[in-house]
């Protein structure tokens, strides 16, 4: 095998999270690719929302868990298979989870256990809710822990919280790009999950990073030497607009460094707008190199200044 990112082999699942709009789709499908590259069983999973990632993947299996086929399916493997057909039939299987706050959230987890557990694959990669979602969807177990004194849903509690907090079954992978509002997010959502789930945080994912080489600065740029008085003055504004760009993001990296003192990885920025599956495999391989030349060092908790 190739050398391995320590993100598709420090534990069997991977729970990928992140503000909407940051690439965490992308992300999840380039870990998956990388660990499939090197000879990993992968299994990845989809929640609710638009599958897409099967496009991506072709030669992985993805699964899809909605909450409400998840739920019908707890109701039934304990006992209830009659109620939970009534309720299926009727509808009201989709509001239970309003009438009980994090139920949902719970039973998908469940569900992701039984997957973890049953040693089918090497490693499971889920593409997790969007940071807002990400935080009570992780502090499901906790809450009905406390909500449920005893019976199966206490039981499910205890389990999913075992496996999430245990490091060798499960790590978040917080991804970000190199923006102010972005890196905000991502800290506050970091030192939530440190404080509310005591899950282990793996490599912070930085999507967009402007890693090509340095542009001159714009005004030592003798126009003259550019041919062309339109071209030229629209290469000067064009290169000046990166340099920006780049200050920029160098900033955000650094601040993103000094708030959560995780590694990061560097994803480069991506000319497409939606990405096909030959785009996924060359971000991969891009991982996969960053891995092999910095390697990163075992995953830490972030910390808090005082």
């Amino acid at each position: 095998m190739s050398n391995l990112n320590p993100l598709v082999t420090a534990s069997r699942l991977v729970i990928v999270a992140g503000k909407g709009g940051v690439g965490k789709t992308t992300v999840t499908a380039v870990l998956a690719r990388a660990a499939v590259d090197s000879g990993r069983r992968v299994l990845v999973v989809e929640l609710d929302g638009k599958p897409m990632l099967a496009d991506l993947l072709a030669d992985v299996e993805v699964r899809h868990i909605a909450a409400a086929e998840a739920l019908d399916e707890y109701l039934q493997d304990h006992g209830f298979r009659r109620i939970a057909r009534r309720l299926a039939a009727s509808g009201v299987i989709d509001v239970i989870g309003t009438a009980a706050p994090g139920i949902d959230d719970l039973v998908v987890l469940g569900k992701i256990k039984h997957l973890e557990r049953s040693g089918e694959w090497d490693l499971i990669v889920v593409d997790g809710p969007a940071a807002g979602h990400a935080i009570t969807f992780l502090t499901s177990a906790s809450g009905l822990l406390d909500a449920a004194r005893g019976g199966p849903v206490h039981t499910q509690a205890v389990e999913v919280l075992e496996m999430l907090r245990d490091p060798a079954r499960c790590q978040v992978v917080l991804v970000t790009l190199p923006e102010t509002t972005p890196v905000n997010e991502l800290i506050e959502t970091s030192f939530a999950i440190e404080d509310r789930v005591g899950v282990q945080l793996g490599p912070i994912v930085v999507n967009q990073v402007d890693a090509g080489p340095a542009l001159p600065d714009p005004d030592t740029i003798d126009l003259a030497d550019l041919g062309a008085v339109d071209d030229a003055e629209h290469a000067v504004e064009a290169a000046r607009f990166r340099n920006a760009r780049r200050t920029i993001q160098a900033a955000e990296l650094a601040r993103l460094s000094e708030a959560v003192p995780l590694p990061q990885i560097h994803l480069p920025a991506h000319p497409a707008a939606a990405l096909a599956a030959d785009e996924i495999a060359a971000l991969a391989a891009a991982m996969t190199d960053h891995a092999a030349a910095d390697p990163p060092d075992e995953p830490s908790t972030p910390g808090r200044d005082t």
